[in-house]
């Protein structure tokens, strides 16, 4: 009888046990609910797994470990391209949403559009690794046509897609405001690039990441009103790994770099006669000339006399070399100086003319010459460069990058270069150096002032100094290599150059307690020293309604977004956070000194024929940024290259950015067009001599 219930009590005890065991084991199992990631067979296979995606900076990798219950254990998102602040910022949130939904069917967030489409295609890619059925059967569409539509560079750009049921067929974008001649490519160069891909996840154009990704991003737009999962979209197209092949190309010379330089030398060699091929490691041309937004320096043109400016080629000369703290060669000072009229007569005859004559900072008289509705000077001359080089039928090779000169014995006859396909040799009896400065090398500007390192730079993506370093290989002197110029005035988020023309026809610099600090057409290294001295190191540049109807380069600030308007000078002062009553004595001090032609306080007298009196007024927040590196390969006034022994290298010459010497110390506003024309003129006028011997 013990016995028994004894038998019972154990038997009661085991199944409350067993009961114990079986709910503890239901309430700790992780929640995961195969249907709702989309797995085929009920749940993913165990393992680790990969999917890549375009993100807005680059690739966006997303690594999913998969347990052996068949849920998402955890995931790992790798993005350090993508911004810290908005697309970096995303990158945790999205991580916890894969781990919470147990999918790739997520929510993106708000702000990071396009790092949150990269990072749920990269995670559907995993799981479709994993034996989920996710981008399994590709994308459908219900067939139409769609618009979509993003933040660009400079304003809105639009898309509009046509889709059948399962591929993309036709592309048109609209990005009117976006920068001409580097935003613009991308508008014509993405849409081929998508359609061939059939996804959106392509790489961005070299140099116009944010028109190619809000492309991109307003196509996605279009693409989920057409019904699509954007995460079923094909990934990114393989490079192959394909042996490149060898080729040769033959020509009387090469010209490395289609920038200003560049162009002006290989239009002008043509038109005399020789074969020209020109090498250019970006998919377009214009290098920092795109980026040039004030004029050309030139003294005695027809131009200035038909204006009744009186100045003169001794005047610009010493400007020239004052503004460069008398560090110049003043032998190639003279010789810019001495050409600078007749190489705005060139510009006439390629159509191309300079006619709106203004003052700029370090200029004794009106001496910058720029087109006649005010718009930025570079692209207007690259656009104009490209029309003459088309006609001419002059052959460029796009994103093909020279790496090496060719020596024979020490006289240079050709270059060595290399594109996605092919190994070029190129056989030239002269070669001429244009591949612009160091800029946008962050190893360079450190290895030679690592003061700046951080600074932003409104150099071009293809300023990296690649003619510097070859240059130096074939044993090259540099001069002046540690000039770096900063320019005082760049928008820092955008890295946006707010050209010398807005202060030069009159607007003023305040500081964060609304006033003025400078004289604000002083040199740029003397204007950026005030700056930075400044509370928060920045300032404002104060502009009028007058002002920005006079100068057609202001309309690209505001459609960018970077401007700050307010209907009276109070309003102004307000939306900048500065007081409103001293920044209206600033004002109206500065324009009784306009009244009077005299600036009691600093001592300006150009860029005084207008007061700041006409509503609405403008404000840009403008920071120092690189701007411009003075120093480089050495020449001779024949633009012959320079070795360390103070020789000529045979069959070698130089011009632009790449050298050293012109601007000593600190380039003057104006003085880069100014440059690049005549010194790609004299550059390509000394290799024809040299061809002819």
């Amino acid at each position: 009888m013990n016995s028994d219930i004894m038998r019972v009590r154990i038997l009661r005890a085991l199944v409350c046990v067993l009961t114990i065991a079986l709910l503890t084991t239901l309430v700790i199992k992780p929640k995961f609910d195969p249907s709702a990631n989309g797995s085929a067979s009920g749940s993913y296979t165990p393992g680790t797994y990969t999917g890549v995606a375009n993100g807005f900076g680059g690739d966006v990798e997303v690594t999913l470990t998969i347990g052996d219950n068949g849920g998402i254990s955890s995931v790992e998102i790798t993005g350090a391209n993508e911004t810290p602040e908005v697309g970096g910022a995303a990158i945790p949130i999205l991580k916890d949403s894969i781990l919470e939904k147990q999918s790739a069917d997520i929510d993106g967030v708000s702000g990071a559009t396009i790092t949150s489409t990269a990072v749920k295609s990269a995670a559907s890619k995993a799981l479709a690794q994993a034996g989920g059925s996710a981008s399994a059967e590709g994308p459908s569409f219900t067939p139409g046509t769609y618009t979509g539509t993003a933040k660009g560079f400079g304003g809105d750009v639009e898309v509009t897609v046509t889709v059948s049921e399962s591929t993309i067929d036709d592309i048109q974008v609209v990005g009117d405001h976006e920068t001409e001649n580097i935003g613009t490519f991308a508008v014509s160069m993405m849409p081929d690039r998508i359609l061939e891909a059939q996804t959106t996840d392509v790489d961005a154009v070299a140099g116009a990441t944010v028109t190619s990704k809000a492309i991109l991003l307003a196509l996605q737009d279009a693409l989920t009103q057409a019904g699509c999962d954007l995460s079923t979209l094909p990934s990114k197209p393989a490079k192959d790994n394909v042996a490149k092949t060898d080729k040769t190309v033959d020509c009387d010379i090469v010209i490395v770099g289609a920038g200003g330089a560049g162009m002006t030398a290989a239009i002008n060699a043509t038109e005399q006669g020789k074969k020209v091929v020109v090498l250019e490691m970006m998919p377009y041309a214009g290098g920092n000339t795109t980026k040039a937004t004030g004029g050309m320096n030139a003294a005695e043109t027809h131009y200035q006399k038909e204006q009744g400016i009186d100045d003169s080629v001794e005047t610009f000369i010493e400007d020239t070399m004052e503004g460069g703290h008398q560090m110049n060669n003043r032998d190639l000072v003279t010789v810019m100086a001495e050409n600078s009229a007749s190489a705005i007569d060139w510009l006439d005859s390629i159509g191309a003319p300079l006619p709106k004559v203004g003052f700029s900072g370090g200029a004794t008289n009106a001496r910058i010459h720029a087109p006649e509705d005010g718009s930025g000077v570079g692209a207007y001359l690259v656009t104009r460069f490209l029309n003459k080089m088309d006609d001419l039928g002059i052959e460029v090779m796009y994103e093909t990058k020279a790496t090496e000169l060719i020596s024979d014995n020490g006289t240079i006859v050709g270059v060595k270069a290399e594109s996605d396909e092919f190994n070029y040799t190129i056989n030239a009896k002269a070669v001429i150096l244009a591949t612009g400065g160091f800029g946008n090398n962050q190893d360079m500007i450190v290895k030679y002032r690592s003061d700046l390192k951080g600074t932003v730079s409104t150099s071009a993506p293809g300023a990296m100094g690649d003619g510097i370093v070859m240059a130096e290989e074939v044993g090259a002197d540099l001069v002046d290599i540690d000039q770096i110029q900063l320019h005082p005035t760049v928008e820092q988020g955008t890295s946006m150059l707010i050209t010398e023309s807005v202060r030069g026809d009159g607007a003023i610099l305040v500081n964060q307690e609304g006033k003025r600090f400078t004289n604000e057409l002083l040199t740029r290294d003397v204007v950026s020293a005030a700056e930075l001295e400044q509370t928060g190191g920045y300032a404002y540049i104060i502009f009028d309604q007058r002002l920005r109807d006079g100068l057609k380069a202001i309309e690209k600030y505001v459609s960018t977004g970077i401007t700050v308007q307010g209907d009276s000078i109070e309003d102004l002062a307000e939306q900048i956070d500065v007081d409103p009553s001293v920044l209206a004595e600033t004002m109206k001090t500065w324009n009784e000194a306009v009244a009077n032609q005299n600036d009691a306080e600093f001592g300006r007298d150009t860029g005084m024929e207008n007061d700041l009196s006409v509503g609405p007024f403008y404000a840009i927040k403008i920071a120092p940024g690189i701007h411009h590196t003075m120093g480089g390969v050495k020449i001779d006034t024949k633009c012959q290259v320079i070795n360390t022994d103070g020789q000529v290298i045979p069959g070698l010459y130089a011009a632009g950015e790449v050298t050293g010497g012109v601007h000593g110390g600190n380039r003057i506003g104006g003085n880069a067009v100014a440059d690049i024309v005549v010194f790609g003129q004299v550059a390509s006028d000394s290799a024809v001599k040299y061809c002819d011997k």
